[in-house]
């Protein structure tokens, strides 16, 4: 250690990591503001937030939490941790030296950061499935119980993780033991019983969770260029899956520097979770950034949908006006809507200007007058919306329309 040059690496390194670690950190922050400010000024206002507004911030408490940890176990802690000592330089560290001390603490930090690295990725995982809840509104009940099973996958992964993490070592304190050796299971940084069901957890719920919204939007008859971007935006938790893979790989693989390097990847993991889990909402925000730029490529077109009832499409009316217009639609026009609805992109604005529920339409009211073969025409523009209308009442039924 007394060696210039390997001082000047190692500052060299904590610097790089610094440097990465807090860049990834503000923009994991930055892009939950956008979301939330996406969902809070062009879709539903404050007051109609859904559970997976609130726990994508919840998710960034725990994300915050991380990074600390992952900032002191290097800065502090300097990497060190009760992994990566043979059994003689183990019986050589006093316990009364610093770098005893300093190993101490790093295998401390490794425990308390795999519990919220866990909590972070369920919580992000059910903000996605809450926002399932909402996409797939109205739909058939199949639809609902993907996702209810995916609720259960979630839970049980997360308990099995918590499970592993305080019940592969007894008693606790080994997980903070030097010498003598305590076992791989009691080396937090390296310990492979909670790497292969950390890795294991995320495999499962995350393809599960790719797969569950795909047939339905791949049942519509969208585009083929916009169903392959909803599809990336959807799908994008696969880069998590390639960042928990390479994590697992370094740890292995690779005695020495596997917790460092697995560090550093479980640092990107988080981030990109982050990333993916706000991406659908943040997708209509950035549709009407770049339409004054590139107008034609984002202007509408028709598609029918073979999920008529509830589902909400990919970049809906954000940045556009959804309060009613004074311009007041004829109460004949209202009850002449059937089925087969389209409109052009002149049409459309109007449509922006009146709420959907005022069309005087529900979902149930359509589908009882409409031939079986036929879907509902519908501009990729702005969603579609269940009028909730009791049909024994005149009054209007209210509905938040919302955006994703």
């Amino acid at each position: 250690m007394s060696d210039p040059a390997a001082q000047a690496a190692i500052a060299a390194a904590i610097r790089a990591f610094n440097t990465e670690l807090w860049t990834l950190y503000a923009f994991g922050v930055l892009i939950t503001i956008l979301r939330t400010y996406a969902r809070v000024k062009a879709a539903v206002g404050v007051k109609n937030l859904r559970a997976d507004d609130f726990l994508v911030w919840l998710a960034i408490l725990l994300y915050t939490t991380q990074s600390t940890l992952a900032y002191f176990a290097v800065n502090h802690g300097q990497g060190l941790a009760n992994n990566a000592m043979t059994d003689a330089e183990r019986a050589a560290l006093s316990p009364d030296s610093t770098e005893y001390d300093l190993r101490v603490f790093g295998s401390k930090i490794q425990v308390v950061g795999w519990t919220s690295y866990v909590c972070l990725i369920c919580t992000l995982k059910m903000a996605v499935l809450v926002f399932y809840v909402r996409l797939m509104d109205g739909l058939s009940n199949h639809f609902l119980v993907r996702i209810w099973i995916g609720f259960g996958l979630v839970s049980a992964t997360f308990l099995a993780s918590i499970i592993t993490i305080y019940g592969s070592c007894h008693p606790l304190s080994k997980y903070w033991q030097i010498n003598p050796d305590p076992g791989n299971a009691c080396q937090g940084a390296v310990a492979r019983p909670i790497v292969w069901v950390t890795f294991a957890s995320s495999v499962v719920t995350d393809i599960y969770l790719i797969m569950v919204p795909l047939p339905m939007l791949w049942g519509t008859t969208l585009r083929l260029a916009k169903k392959l971007a909803a599809t990336f935006v959807l799908g994008a938790g696969v880069f998590v899956l390639v960042c928990s893979l390479l994590k697992t790989v370094f740890v292995i693989t690779d005695s020495q520097h596997g917790a460092e390097l697995a560090g550093a990847w479980g640092t990107r993991e988080a981030f990109v979770s982050v990333v993916t889990t706000n991406l659908p909402m943040l997708f209509p925000l950035v549709r009407a950034w770049l339409k004054p730029l590139f107008g034609s490529a984002f202007s509408s077109n028709r598609s029918t949908s073979k999920h008529p009832s509830g589902f909400r499409t990919i970049g809906g009316g954000v940045g556009e006006s959804s309060r009613p217009s004074r311009r007041r639609q004829p109460a004949s026009s209202k009850q002449n809507i059937t089925s087969s609805i389209s409109f052009t992109e002149s049409e459309e604005r109007i449509v922006d200007d009146v709420k959907m529920q005022h069309l005087g339409v529900s979902a149930r009211q359509a589908e009882s007058t409409r031939p079986p073969s036929q879907g509902i025409m519908v501009v990729n523009e702005f969603e579609m919306v269940d009028d909730k209308i009791n049909q024994n009442s005149d009054q209007k039924g209210k509905q938040v329309h919302e955006s994703w």
